[in-house]
């Protein structure tokens, strides 16, 4: 992890402060979130890439696999 400062202007800063609040995460990771969201968005030579992480499932769906797409139990 890289540290790095970052200045707001007060009515950012309270309003990152609340929303990072209410997610129950720190400021921090608040701005780690919004711009992984913003860069998500960019031009990419993986376009594909946008997508990550916007599909619901289980921790465990990769390891389970058929059951997970294919709604079976093996191939």
């Amino acid at each position: 992890m890289i540290r790095t400062q970052i200045s707001f202007d007060r009515e950012l800063y309270r309003r990152a402060k609340e929303a990072a609040r209410r997610e129950g995460i720190s400021l921090s990771e608040l701005c780690r979130r919004g711009l992984a969201v913003l860069l998500a968005r960019q031009p990419s030579k993986k376009p594909w890439m946008a997508l990550a992480g916007k599909l619901e499932g289980e921790p465990k769906d990769s390891s389970t696999i058929d059951s997970a797409v294919y709604r079976r139990e093996s191939p």
